[in-house]
C-alpha cells in the first residue's frame, strides 16, 4: 500500500463516521463527463482562414508560445489534457475548427465530411461524445452586431442556413459517437449604445431560431440549447438574447437552457438559478467559466462560486439533466494547461460535494436546527478530500497532485517549445 492509499483509507474513515460512502461518491464522479472547448487551445482561432479570429466580440489575451496551429496539433494538445484529466469525457467543437484542407468554405456550406477527422480522433480517442457551436462572429455578415436578428433578410437567411448546417453536422457527430451531440446556439447580437427598438429584434430572433429548430433531426443524436448573455464587447446597452429572452425560449420550444457563468452580473449567482429554473426547464448546459469585473473567461479555478455550483447539482439530484461543458480561452499561460487546471478544478468541486453528509444537512435544515447545519457546513471544509481527490487521480492512472505539471513542462519542451 502506497502512501496515496494509506491517506485514501484514513480519509475513507473520517467520512464514514459522518455517514458518508467514499466508495459511492467515486463511483459516481466517475460517470460524469465534461466537455473540453477547443477554443481554449488555439485562442479562439479556427481554421477557416489563415487570419483567423477577426472580432465580434471575443478576445483571447496574451501571447504564452506554443499554441496549436494546426486541427492535429490542437488534438495532440488536447490528448495531452486528457491524459491529465481523471475520468472520461467529451470535446466541444465550434464551426470554425473545419478542416477545409486550403478550400475556402461559407458556413452556410459547411458539411459533416469538414469534420470527420475530428469524429476519428474522438473515436479513436474513445471520449464519451463529440458537442458542437455555430460560429456566428468573426465574419462579414456580424460585423454590424447582428446576425440572426438582423433587419436583413439576406442575412438572417445565412445565419439561419449556417444553424442548419450545425445541427446536421452535430447529428452525424451523435450518430457516430453513439451519444448525443449538445449543440449551443450563441449569438453575439446587440447594440452598443441605447436602443429604440428592443421588441423587433427579439422578434426576428425568436423566428430565425424556430426555422433552425424546425428542421427534423432527432434528439437522439442532437440536444438543442441556447445560451444568455448580459452584455458583450460592443453591446454593452443591449443584448438581443438577454436571459429572460432565451429562458422563456427554453420553455416554450423544449430546449436545453444554457448558463455561461461569465454572462450575468458580477453581483448574480449562478448556482442560485438551478432549483428554480429546474421546475420549468428540462435539462441545461452550463458553461463554466471566470468572469473577473466582467464576461474576462478567466481559467476555471475551485473557488466558492463553482463550489456552490457543483452543490447546488449534487444536492438537488441535476446531474443528470445538466451537461457541463467549459468556456475560457486564456493566451497568457500554457494551454494545456488551462485545460488541465480548469477540468480539475470542476471535477474537484463536483466530487467535493458529493462527500457532504446531505441527508443529515437536510435534516437538521427541516427541524430549523441552523446551528448544527451551520457548524457542519464549516466542518466539512476541513475534512481530508484531498486525499480522497488523490486517491481518485491514482485510480484512473492521471498524474497525482502536482505530478501532472511535471509532465505538462516536459510537454512543452519536447512539443509546444518547437512551434515557431
Amino acid at each position: 500500500m502506497n502512501k496515496v492509499e494509506k491517506a485514501f483509507e484514513l480519509a475513507k474513515e473520517r467520512y464514514a463516521e459522518i455517514g458518508v460512502d467514499v466508495d459511492a461518491a467515486l463511483k459516481k464522479i466517475a460517470a460524469v463527463p465534461i466537455s473540453l472547448h477547443c477554443w481554449q487551445g488555439d485562442d479562439v482561432g479556427g481554421f477557416e482562414s489563415a487570419a483567423g479570429l477577426t472580432g465580434g466580440g471575443i478576445l483571447s489575451t496574451g501571447n504564452y508560445p506554443g499554441k496549436a496551429r494546426t486541427p492535429d496539433e490542437l488534438r495532440q494538445d488536447a490528448e495531452k489534457a486528457f491524459s491529465m484529466i481523471p475520468g472520461k469525457h467529451r470535446f466541444n467543437l465550434h464551426a470554425i475548427y473545419l478542416e477545409n484542407h486550403g478550400k475556402a468554405i461559407p458556413r452556410d456550406e459547411i458539411q459533416p465530411e469538414h469534420f470527420k477527422g475530428w469524429i476519428d480522433w474522438a473515436k479513436a480517442q474513445k471520449l464519451n461524445g463529440l458537442d458542437f457551436n455555430p460560429t456566428c462572429f468573426s465574419h462579414e455578415f456580424a460585423a454590424d452586431g447582428y446576425t440572426l436578428s438582423h433587419p436583413k433578410k439576406s442575412i438572417r437567411d445565412f445565419w439561419i442556413r449556417h444553424g442548419i448546417c450545425c445541427r446536421k453536422i452535430g447529428e452525424a457527430m451523435g450518430r457516430a459517437m453513439h451519444s448525443p451531440c449538445v449543440i449551443n446556439h450563441w449569438m453575439p447580437d446587440g447594440i452598443k449604445d441605447i436602443p429604440v427598438d428592443r421588441l423587433a429584434p427579439r422578434q426576428r430572433m425568436m423566428e430565425s431560431l424556430d426555422a433552425i429548430l424546425g428542421v427534423d433531426i432527432s434528439k437522439r443524436y442532437v440536444l438543442d440549447s441556447v445560451e444568455c448573455k448580459l452584455f458583450g464587447i460592443g453591446s454593452e446597452s443591449y443584448v438581443v438574447g438577454s436571459h429572460e429572452f432565451y429562458m422563456g425560449y427554453a420553455m416554450s420550444r423544449g430546449t436545453l437552457l444554457t448558463l455561461d457563468t461569465g454572462h450575468f452580473h458580477p453581483t448574480e449567482v449562478v448556482a442560485d438559478k438551478l432549483s428554480s429554473l429546474s421546475l420549468y426547464v428540462k435539462e441545461f448546459l452550463l458553461h463554466v467559466s471566470r468572469g473577473v469585473r466582467w464576461d474576462s473567461d478567466h481559467v476555471v479555478i475551485w473557488n466558492d462560486e463553482l463550489r456552490q455550483i457543483a452543490e447546488e447539482l449534487v444536492r438537488n439530484n441535476l446531474l443528470g439533466r445538466t451537461h457541463i461543458g467549459l468556456d475560457f480561452f486564456d493566451g497568457t499561460i500554457n494551454r494545456v494547461a488551462a485545460w488541465t487546471i480548469g477540468t480539475r478544478s470542476m471535477i474537484k468541486a463536483l466530487l467535493s460535494a458529493m462527500l457532504d453528509p446531505i441527508a443529515e444537512m437536510r435534516k437538521e435544515e427541516k427541524a430549523f436546527d441552523y446551528t448544527s447545519r451551520l457548524a457542519t457546513l464549516e466542518e466539512m471544509k476541513t475534512m481530508p478530500f484531498a486525499a480522497v481527490w488523490d486517491y481518485y487521480c491514482q485510480s484512473k492512472d492521471v498524474p497525482v497532485g502536482m505530478d501532472w505539471l511535471k509532465e505538462l513542462k516536459k510537454y512543452e519542451a519536447e512539443v509546444q517549445s518547437k512551434r515557431i
